[in-house]
C-alpha cells in the first residue's frame, strides 16, 4: 500500500517559519542555555542572591534545580523468582497481592505466589483490578485493602493499571481517614503532599509500556468529570521494580502495540518538554517540587535511548510473538522511558489522551478481549502525536530533528522550520506500518462536533499541559491550541 504525502503549502511553510523565529530566535546555543558552562556561574550567582533574599515573591520565579528519583530496578529473565526473598529481606510477614482477572491465571502470577510461599510469606490476593481503572474500581480496591488486616507490604503483578491501583491502595491504607480527592492532582482534586512514608511496594510488570514500576504516578478515570486524572508524588514510587522479560511473553500483539506506543510517547514528550529551568513556579519548599519537572540533562539520556529502542524493536515485538529479544528490549525501553518521563514529565499527547479515553462510549480496540468500551491508553496517546509534535517543534527544532533521526529520517539538509513536518510524517508512517492503529480520532468515533467537549476534558490536565513548549497560560489561547491539534488529528 502506498501512503500519499501531502506537501506543505506555501502558507503552512510561512507560518511554521514565523513560529520558529518567534519562539526559537537565532542565537548562540551556548549563551541561550543557562546551564551551559558559559552561563552557569552567572545563573548560580543569581540563584544564590535570590535564595538569600527573605520575603521575595516566588510565584512567578522560574525553577533553578531538578531532582531525579526512580525506584530500584532489577532486570533479568527469571528474576520474578526472587520476590519472596525480597519480602523476607525487608521483614514483611503478610503481603497484599494486586492483579487482574487475566494475569491471575497466567505464569507470572504463579511464579510470584510460589516465591512468596517458598519464604513462608502470608498473602491475600485482590484480582479485581480493572484495565484502565475508574475511580469506583480504585475505591473498591482501597476498601479491600483497608479490610485486610496485618498487611505490611504490597505486591503488584500486572500492567500499568495494576501497578497504579496498588500505589493508590498503599496510599489510602496509610492515610485511612483521607478523603479520596485529598491527594488527587489539582484542579480536580486537592493535590495535597504526602507527608509520611508508605509501606513497601514491589511491582512486577507484565507489559512493556507504562514504566509505572519506576514512577510516583498513578492514573485513573474520574467518572463524574469524564476525564482521566491521577496522583503524582515521589512517595508513591515502588520500593522495587522487577522487570522480568519472561513475563511479557503472554501479551497478545495488540497489547504489545498499544503499550509500546505509550513508551514511544513517554520518550518523545519528555525529550521535548520545556526545560526544567523554564518551569513556573519555583517551589517554596523542596517537598513541593513536582515529580514532573521538565526536560533535564539526565532524563534526556533515558528518554532518547528509550525512543531509539522503541522505534527499532516495537514493530518486531508486535509481528513475532516468539521474538524474545524484541520483547526484552521493549521492556527495557519502557523502564528507561519511565525514568525519563517520571522526572521530566509528559505534555500534550498525554493531556489530550485523558479526554479522548474518558469520553469514549462505544469504541473497543481490536485485539483486546474485553466486555466494555476501551481505547487503550497507548492508542489514545499516540493518535494525536503527529499533530502535537508539528505544533511543538518551533520551540526547539533541533530536538524534533533528533527525534526524527531516531525514525531513520535523513535530516542532514533539513531546515529548522521543517522539523515538525518531518517528525509528524515519520510518526504517521510508523503508526501505519505497526498496523491496526486508528488513522485519526474519527476512527475512535469522534467528529468535529466533539472537539469542544474533548478540549474541556483536556483543560483540567494543567500539570502536564504546562510542560508543553509553546503552550500559553491564557485560557482562550489554550483552547485554540487544543482545538487546532484535535482538528488536525481528525484523520490522516
Amino acid at each position: 500500500m502506498v501512503i500519499a504525502r501531502v506537501a506543505q503549502t506555501a502558507r503552512s511553510r510561512a507560518v511554521s517559519l514565523l513560529r520558529t523565529i518567534q519562539l526559537h530566535p537565532p542565537s548562540c546555543p551556548c549563551h541561550g542555555n543557562p546551564m551551559h558552562p558559559h552561563n552557569f556561574a552567572k545563573t548560580a550567582a543569581a540563584a544564590s542572591r535570590f535564595m538569600g533574599t527573605p520575603g521575595t515573591d516566588i510565584t512567578r520565579q522560574k525553577e533553578y534545580a531538578f531532582q531525579m528519583a526512580a525506584s530500584n530496578i532489577r532486570f533479568g529473565p527469571g528474576s520474578t523468582r526472587e520476590v519472596g526473598m525480597d519480602f523476607a529481606n525487608i521483614g514483611a510477614r503478610k503481603v497484599l497481592v494486586l492483579t487482574d482477572k487475566t494475569i491471575s491465571q497466567l505464569h507470572p502470577m504463579k511464579v510470584a505466589i510460589e516465591a512468596l510461599e517458598s519464604e513462608g510469606i502470608q498473602y491475600e490476593i485482590y484480582d479485581k483490578v480493572r484495565v484502565e481503572p475508574k475511580d469506583y474500581s480504585v475505591k473498591d480496591a482501597i476498601e479491600f485493602g483497608k479490610k485486610t488486616t496485618e498487611v505490611d507490604a504490597f505486591l503488584a503483578v500486572g500492567g500499568g493499571s495494576v501497578m497504579d491501583t496498588a500505589k493508590i491502595v498503599n496510599l489510602y491504607t496509610t492515610f485511612p481517614d483521607a478523603d479520596f480527592l485529598d491527594f488527587v492532582n489539582a484542579p480536580l482534586g486537592k493535590g495535597l503532599p504526602i507527608t509520611k512514608p508508605l509501606k513497601p511496594l514491589i511491582c512486577i510488570p507484565t507489559t512493556a509500556g507504562t514504566g509505572s514500576e519506576t514512577t510516583g504516578t498513578a492514573i485513573f478515570d474520574l467518572v463524574s468529570q469524564k476525564a482521566k486524572t491521577g496522583i503524582a508524588h515521589r512517595a508513591l514510587k515502588p520500593t522495587l521494580g522487577i522487570c522480568d522479560p519472561l513475563n511479557t511473553k503472554t501479551a497478545p500483539p495488540a497489547v504489545h502495540a498499544s503499550t509500546g506506543l505509550d513508551v514511544l510517547c513517554h520518550s518523545l514528550e519528555s525529550y521535548t518538554a520545556i526545560p526544567y529551568y523554564e518551569r513556573i513556579p519555583r517551589p517554596s519548599n523542596p517537598i513541593l517540587r513536582p515529580a514532573y519537572q521538565g526536560a533535564n540533562p539526565i532524563s534526556d539520556v533515558f528518554s532518547l535511548k528509550a525512543l531509539q529502542l522503541t522505534v527499532k524493536y516495537l514493530p518486531r515485538a508486535v509481528r513475532d510473538p516468539e521474538d524474545t529479544e524484541a520483547q526484552s528490549q521493549m521492556l527495557l525501553a519502557a523502564t528507561l522511558a519511565g525514568v525519563g518521563f517520571g522526572n521530566a514529565g509528559v505534555h500534550l499527547c498525554h493531556g489530550l489522551s485523558y479526554g479522548i479515553s474518558g469520553a469514549n462510549k462505544e469504541y473497543k480496540h481490536k485485539g483486546y478481549e474485553i466486555d466494555h468500551p476501551l481505547i487503550p491508553h497507548g492508542v489514545s496517546v499516540a493518535v494525536t502525536a503527529p499533530a502535537v509534535f508539528r505544533f511543538t517543534s518551533a520551540s526547539n527544532p533541533q530536538r524534533h530533528l533528533d527525534a526524527a533521526q531516531a525514525f531513520g529520517v535523513d535530516t542532514s539538509n533539513a531546515r529548522a522550520e521543517d522539523a515538525g513536518q518531518l517528525l509528524s510524517e515519520a510518526l504517521k508512517e510508523f503508526l501505519f506500518r505497526l498496523g491496526d492503529q486508528p488513522k485519526g480520532i474519527k476512527d475512535l468515533g469522534y467528529g468535529r462536533g466533539d472537539i469542544d467537549g474533548l478540549v474541556e476534558g483536556t483543560l483540567p490536565q494543567r500539570r502536564v499541559l504546562m510542560l508543553a513548549p509553546n503552550f500559553q497560560e491564557e485560557l482562550q489561547a489554550q483552547k485554540e491550541v487544543l482545538s487546532g491539534i484535535l482538528e488536525d488529528s481528525l484523520e490522516y
